[in-house]
């Protein structure tokens, strides 16, 4: 079985969360939100090692009061992040050991993943060397000018909506951030790295489900959801 190392971006503030805490470390179902994703990583076969990354000061507590309290053994280091998510992951990144060869990045903040989902897009990356969980948008999307007008319609039989994990050879995971960092680059996800270095990224299907917790209402629906479990029925190959 393909074997990957996973990076763990868990150092946003949450200011759209309204918090007194950073959103990572609320609870969900009596687990923070960063344990939910943790436990995922850890029962999967395809994660050797997992690499935290938390806030600066963040990471005693990470340490005491989620890894050891949860009982995750593949923990290979909790490293302090940077002031953007890019710089986080990077962080994450150089910390990971020289194997395996492929890298796992997943949200802190994501905690609904499926395994299948997880295994899906670890072996689209080692077919294709980049890939992403994403699901077909289901609104209409509007790209807007600078005075919030309607500039176009997008086709939205081709729009997606990209999730974590996402999924990359290490090599070309370091490339990426190396070349954004000395551009002064900042994008929005891993996966833009690489397509900037013109390299392509696989879409896997992935779960509506696998929600990404930003503001409290995302909160709301993550107990739903986990209340509510669906089974999935097995899908075509790379989807679930």
């Amino acid at each position: 079985m393909v074997k990957a190392a996973a990076v763990v971006p868990a150092a946003g503030s949450g200011s759209r969360m309204g918090a007194q805490i950073p959103k990572q470390y609320l609870l969900l179902a009596g687990i923070p939100l960063l344990g939910h994703t943790l436990k995922v990583l850890e029962a999967s076969p395809v994660i050797q090692d997992i690499v935290v990354v938390t806030g600066p000061g963040e990471e005693e507590y990470c340490r005491e009061n989620i890894v050891k309290g949860l009982g995750i053994t593949k923990i290979k280091a909790i490293v302090s992040g940077g002031k953007e998510r890019q710089d986080s992951v990077y962080s994450g990144i150089l910390a990971l050991s020289p194997v395996p060869d492929l890298v796992v990045i997943h949200d802190g903040a994501r905690p609904l993943l499926n395994p299948a989902g997880l295994l899906a897009v670890v072996e689209a990356a080692a077919r294709y060397g980049a890939a992403t969980l994403a699901v077909p948008a289901k609104d209409t999307v509007k790209l807007a000018d600078e005075d919030e007008l309607v500039a176009r319609t997008l086709p939205r039989g081709r729009l997606w909506l990209t999730q974590t994990p996402q999924a990359f050879r290490r090599d070309l995971l370091l490339r990426a951030h190396r070349a954004a960092r000395e551009a002064n680059y900042l994008g929005t996800d891993d996966a833009g790295l690489v397509e900037r270095l013109g390299f392509p990224v696989k879409l896997v299907r992935g779960s509506y489900r696998n929600i990404k917790v930003t503001t409290p209402e995302d909160l709301i629906i993550a107990q739903a959801l986990l209340a509510h479990p669906t089974p999935l029925a097995p899908g075509p190959a790379g989807k679930y």
